[in-house]
């Protein structure tokens, strides 16, 4: 294949055209409909795995990687918390017992949870309570969300009563247990659910409400890889104790969010292939207006492959182009979405108030990869269609 034949003439052919304006403003739109739509499928992304880290980040810090839970029985003997410690060293425990409870101040009734909790060893695991708490609570005080904090309007040294849902009996009835705990102080993860419903105090107050001597509802376990360490764990306790990790718990959510990401993928990827229909449009009307030409130039000895080479080259440097000016758009976009308040967003709602961004490399490579397909299966039709040219008929009627 002669090369300075096809290099030629596709230099020629990039040229503007004054007599054919339509075909350079084809090509010039499918160029521009490529660019933007690497661009915007990028920025997408780069939001989607944003807001999936974020989201992440939020459960991953008050659900914790692993969590230990009795099976059969009602809680989890403290044996097994000290042989856990001493054959995982590396990892750091949390025992914990836990209830829902029902929060009263004056007329004003909500439900959470509260948990009872070593604040020495809660403080090492739990990234949000550590922000917040600077001074231990006592026993039969408790630190409370900000959202039920704001919503009671309460102040440092408030009581509230807590009425638990373990009931005892007195006379001929049965009264739920409650108790009035001082509020020390609150928390902010940023998520309305925990905020509200969250609060914590130490175990020695829930073992005094409750009545529970020893063992524990669960034990909190934070590990730097959780996947590997859960399935150790596992094979190291008794039957009538399980564990689960946080992905385990949370698992129909990031399910909906993955098919989300694929689904905004798959949607976005069609703005590329519409995009690429200028391509051919502009490289068919290429190759009718030039039928003379490339009859010209079979009839004087280029072969069928130089003719499609250069067609295909036509299409493959435009949407090149295209492809390279939207990566370079998109991670422009990216940078600047990401490092400056452009937009703002209510924390409350989405947990961080900047626009989370975070474009994975594999993200990146799809992106690529799907539009360098499209380009090349919209540079073959023309590029056929020109070697298809009948010679004779041409140059004898034109």
């Amino acid at each position: 294949m002669n090369e300075k034949l096809v290099s030629f003439i596709v230099k020629k052919y990039l040229q503007f055209d004054k007599e054919q304006p339509f075909i350079a403003l084809s090509a010039l739109l499918a160029f521009i409909g490529i660019a933007v739509g690497v661009m915007v499928l990028i920025v997408a992304m780069g939001i989607m795995n944003g807001f999936d880290r974020e989201f992440e980040k939020k459960l991953f810090t008050m659900n914790y990687p692993l969590t230990i839970y009795p099976r059969f029985s009602q809680t989890v003997d403290e044996d097994i918390l000290s042989k856990l410690q001493k054959k995982f060293p590396y990892l750091k425990f949390s025992p914990y017992i836990s209830s829902q409870v029902i929060y009263k101040k004056g007329e004003r009734l909500e439900g959470g949870v509260v948990f009872g909790v070593d604040f020495d060893k809660e403080l090492e695991i739990n990234e949000v309570l550590r922000e917040y708490v600077k001074k231990k609570p006592g026993k039969f005080e408790a630190v409370v969300g900000k959202e039920l904090w704001d919503s009671f309007f309460l102040t440092p040294g408030e009581k509230i009563f807590f009425i638990f849902t373990k009931s005892q009996p007195t006379g001929f009835s049965i009264t739920p247990v409650f108790k009035r705990f001082k509020v020390a102080g609150y928390f902010k993860s940023g998520l309305l659910a925990y905020d509200k419903a969250y609060s914590y105090t130490t175990l020695n107050s829930m073992r005094a409400v409750l009545h529970i001597p020893s063992g524990y509802s669960g034990i909190h376990i934070y590990s730097k890889e959780p996947q590997k360490d859960l399935e150790k764990i596992k094979k190291f306790l008794p039957g009538d104790v399980g564990i689960v990790g946080w992905w385990q718990q949370n698992g129909n959510f990031f399910a909906a969010l993955k098919m989300e990401k694929r689904a905004l993928f798959i949607v976005l990827m069609l703005i590329i292939l519409v995009a690429s229909l200028n391509i051919v449009s502009s490289l068919l009307m290429t190759v009718m207006n030039r039928r003379k030409e490339i009859a010209l130039l079979l009839s004087l000895g280029a072969t069928p492959k130089e003719i499609e080479a250069v067609f295909f080259r036509l299409g493959a440097i435009i949407g090149g182009a295209g492809i390279v000016t939207g990566v370079a758009l998109g991670l422009l976009g990216i940078y600047l979405l990401g490092n400056f308040d452009i937009i703002d967003l209510p924390a409350d709602v989405y947990g961080t108030s900047r626009l989370p961004m975070e474009l994975s490399l594999v993200d990146l490579i799809s992106i690529i990869a799907g539009a360098v397909v499209i380009t090349v299966f919209s540079s073959l039709y023309p590029a056929k269609k020109a070697t298809k040219i009948d010679v004779i008929s041409v140059l004898r009627n034109e």
